[in-house]
């Protein structure tokens, strides 16, 4: 398999962040990835298609999306929007800008917070949006580098406080991102180990239960509530996920990779596919940009 195209992008080692701010007419950059973090912000591109690891989304006249993961592939594609004035500031940031110690004090929790969210992609709502935008239109402006670098990090922190459910939402699936789940919870994070190991396998309620030692009907009540998901909606994302990630990555058979994301049946496999993103399994194939020989 051809490998996605990696940008080298312009940031200088001397530099705490590169940022540019364009009018374009159209989207034309392919699908990449890149070390660096990234805030990209578009105005006036409603019909752009934006992807972001597995997620593709239409977006409206506003788009904001922080990209954590050296490792996700994001693109804009012109879609079907016409030819027109669109605005496009994109803030490139080393991810060892900020030091741990940094990050972890209490005044800067909540971005360090965003930036893991973020390793799967997040995109802002329009709330959250409207509160920064006048901030990113006088950050791409700032000639004094020093006032600069104060400007963006209240842009991080303004951000870092909508990260909520109706704030913001994350973009990829764990899975496809290739990131570990993760909670707060010994027991969950125990769960999610064993999924993340055997989801090619039958996943029984009763064995997961036993595993941290409870009852099946507490624990499904448990695992809802600290995961949001009830527990078969958890192992699906996962196994399309990873379902995703083969269909992108490799040249198997949709039945080869039914079966060997844990599913027992390519009829029911299609159907479930198609219910959660719009498309069979061959359309998403077929449909998802193609990889780049690095250059």
């Amino acid at each position: 398999m051809n490998s996605i195209l990696r940008e080298i992008t312009p940031l200088s080692e001397k530099d705490c962040f590169y940022i540019t701010d364009r009018i374009k007419t159209e989207f034309t950059y392919p699908l990449h990835c890149h070390d660096e973090y990234e805030l990209n912000f578009v105005e006036n591109a409603s019909g752009i298609k934006r992807i972001v690891g597995d997620s593709a989304e239409i977006i409206g006249d506003y788009d904001l999306v922080l990209i954590t993961s050296k490792d996700l592939e994001h693109a804009w594609f012109q879609n079907d929007c016409p030819p027109k004035q669109i605005r496009e500031i994109t803030i490139q940031f080393s991810s060892d800008l900020f030091i741990n110690n940094f990050l972890n004090k209490n005044q800067f929790k909540s971005i360090n917070r965003m930036f893991e969210q973020a390793r799967k992609g997040i995109c802002f709502s329009n709330k959250a949006i409207m509160k920064v935008y006048h901030m990113l239109d006088v950050l791409a402006s700032e000639q004094q580098g020093f006032y600069s670098v104060i400007k963006f990090l209240s842009i991080l922190y303004e951000l870092s406080c909508y990260c909520n459910s109706e704030g913001m939402y994350t973009l990829s699936s764990s899975s496809f991102a290739k990131i570990s789940s993760h909670s707060e919870s010994r027991r969950v994070q125990k769960v999610q180990t064993y999924i993340d190991e055997h989801f090619k396998h039958s996943i029984r309620l009763e064995d997961l239960a036993h595993l941290v030692g409870m009852s099946p009907a507490a624990f499904s009540k448990f695992f809802k509530l600290r995961t949001g998901k009830t527990l078969s909606d958890y192992v699906l994302v996962i196994r399309i996920g990873h379902t995703i990630r083969l269909l992108v990555d490799s040249s198997m058979s949709v039945s080869e990779i039914c079966y060997e994301c844990g599913f027992n049946n390519i009829s029911n496999f299609n159907r479930i596919f198609k219910k959660k993103k719009d498309c069979t399994p061959s359309e998403f194939r077929a449909n998802y940009p193609k990889r780049k020989v690095i250059i």
